[in-house]
């Protein structure tokens, strides 16, 4: 039985597919599952739309409550270290969500509370996103397996959660990234040793045309991230030949679907007008990290 939801690699493909096929029915309006009395508490070191608006109406929706905590109420380490936050929380609240910039705060906040931890995104996975991209995939292109998911851009912690869905979906996942902006050796291995399991194929590139030609789908994300403001202008410089544009889209299969997880930065990762093309699926993503945000609570909490 899942305990937490950190990583994509918390969860086998089987609680995974099961996760999918519940969020799905709970978008349909059949799944009843009510969780009266309970409280999330959203920890959150970043400012978000989506995450915190998606787990706030999921938690309302299922009878239960949330309690955001900004930066400047618990100062995770700071004012108060992670260990003691994660135990306090614990004796008021049902399940904690935390955004946070590095990793181990999670790892900590798991660790040391009694209570579900979810990854509401970190520097290295977005476990919650990854699960809403694939209901996506699924909505407009039926059954993922054997499908190919091209990913142009930054090996970021988007591109990660990805990676390991798809290879335990049996989904093909290709990446294109300019060098020192790659996935490590080590994220890939460990998808390819999935991919095996699942007849799956994992691609690197450094050329985005490679990457899409025939693809399925394509997805990609802002070449800055929060955190990395300081990088900006070289990023942009780097990462220019990256653009997911009309020309890049045409190398596609005609019926592909483009996917990005929000916020845009229009003219730069996507040309201005991409992400309102027919083929662009980007706010049904939006919409259903409502439903897998409450598939997963649902896991999590019943």
């Amino acid at each position: 039985m899942a305990k937490h939801f950190i990583s994509i690699l918390d969860w086998s493909p089987d609680q995974h597919r099961a996760a999918l096929n519940r969020a799905r029915v709970f978008k349909q309006g059949r799944e009843d599952t009510r969780l009266p009395g309970t409280a999330l508490a959203l920890l959150f070191e970043k400012p978000s739309l989506r995450t915190r608006v998606s787990f706030d109406m999921a938690m309302y929706q299922l009878g239960g409550h949330c309690i955001y905590l900004s930066p400047a109420e618990v100062g995770l380490g700071q004012r108060e270290s992670v260990r003691d936050t994660a135990q306090v929380l614990s004796r008021y609240v049902s399940a904690i969500a935390a955004r946070t910039f590095a990793h181990r705060t999670l790892d900590e906040l798991a660790q040391f509370g009694s209570v579900p931890v979810i990854n509401a995104l970190s520097d290295q996975e977005h476990p919650c996103q990854a699960l809403a991209d694939f209901m996506t995939l699924e909505q407009r292109r039926g059954d993922v397996k054997g499908l190919t998911l091209a990913y142009v851009g930054d090996g970021n912690n988007c591109a990660v959660s990805l990676l390991y869905l798809a290879a335990m979906l049996g989904t093909n996942f290709r990446i294109a990234s300019p060098k020192g902006y790659q996935l490590t050796p080590d994220q890939v291995a460990r998808a390819q040793e999935l991919a095996a399991r699942s007849n799956a194929t994992v691609l690197l590139t450094e050329d985005p045309a490679e990457a899409v030609n025939h693809a399925d789908a394509v997805y990609t994300d802002v070449w800055t991230s929060m955190g990395q403001e300081a990088e900006k202008e070289a990023r942009t410089r780097i990462f220019a030949p990256y653009q997911v544009n009309e020309a890049l889209l045409r190398k596609t299969k005609p019926d592909a679907v483009l996917l990005h997880p929000l916020p845009a930065h229009h003219g730069e990762e996507v040309a201005e007008g991409v992400l309102y093309l027919p083929q662009s699926a980007v706010f049904d993503q939006a919409e259903n990290r409502l439903h897998a945000q409450k598939a997963v609570l649902a896991t999590l909490l019943e």
